[in-house]
């Protein structure tokens, strides 16, 4: 009997899909609002090795006199003395994960990009459409749901999907219906029928060690985006499969892959930003 083959992905996002302050302001870009928003995907071949892995670190960490009144290390934080996070661990901490991650066998990232102030152009133009219309937040993670499975779910016998909980609502099915609609859109592109069962969870990076590295992941990538800080994206680029850039068309209308072939750079991101592109 053939082993089935099970991939397990785990999802994160970056940034925020926030475009209007509370009296409808447009607020991208500034402080407090990310200019781009993100979603990752991290493959790891072993979870449980991950999870005994990160774990063994962080109680490495926790005992070291170096770290000793640390605010972020005590357990009354429920900080990195829970679960790391890219955001709110030290440099020196995370230099340590940053180089866990690079050494671990396997890890594939892949990561959708938009740029707001085009979701801000499509919001516009539908208001004009449509003047009962009104964005939500959850619009945009939706789609990037699907635009990074549609290639996803048809290279393995089971895909088992982590999804990083967002705010209180239970999204479960509504994540479901996301997925579903990326394996209809590849086959509607590419007349394959996948046949992958799915199991969806939603929890949080204390639950769940995948959690935690593709927030590392994301962290590398928002730096880029963001800041123009692109050492930290290069330090774990062996791992980085496909960085999908949906609004940089500049020379394809369905956007620029970043890949091996073609790295994404501080240069690259910055001419982006430029007005016009």
């Amino acid at each position: 009997m053939t082993e089935q083959l099970v991939r397990h992905y785990f999802v994160d996002e970056a940034g925020d899909s926030t475009l209007f302050d509370r009296r409808g302001k447009v607020i991208v870009g500034t402080p407090g609002c990310s200019r781009f928003f993100m979603l990752g995907l991290l493959e790891v071949p072993d979870p449980e090795r991950m999870k005994a892995a990160l774990g063994e670190l962080r109680s490495r960490l926790l005992s070291d006199a170096y770290f000793k009144d640390v605010p972020s290390m005590q357990r009354e934080a429920r900080k990195t003395a829970m679960a790391f996070h890219a955001k709110d661990d030290l440099p020196e901490v995370r230099r340590e994960v940053f180089a866990l991650l690079k050494n671990s066998p396997g890890l594939r990232f892949f990561a959708v990009v938009t740029d707001k102030m085009r979701v801000l152009e499509y919001v516009r133009q539908r208001n004009i459409r449509n003047s009962s219309y009104r964005y939500h937040p959850n619009e945009v993670y939706d789609y990037l749901v699907r635009r990074l499975f549609r290639d996803r779910l048809h290279k393995a016998d089971a895909c088992n999907i982590c999804f990083a909980k967002r705010g209180k609502a239970d999204r479960t099915e509504a994540l479901l219906r996301a997925v579903e609609r990326a394996r209809e859109r590849f086959y509607e592109k590419w007349g394959i029928v996948s046949e992958t069962a799915v199991q969806i969870v939603v929890g949080k990076p204390a639950q769940y060690a995948g959690l935690q590295a593709v927030d590392y992941f994301l962290w590398a990538l928002q730096r880029l985006y963001e800041r123009g800080e692109d050492r930290y994206l290069v330090y774990l680029w062996d791992a980085v499969k496909l960085i999908h850039h949906i609004d940089d068309t500049r020379r394809y209308k369905y956007g620029e892959y970043y890949n091996k072939n073609n790295p994404l750079t501080a240069g690259i991101v910055e001419e982006r930003k430029k007005p016009g592109i």
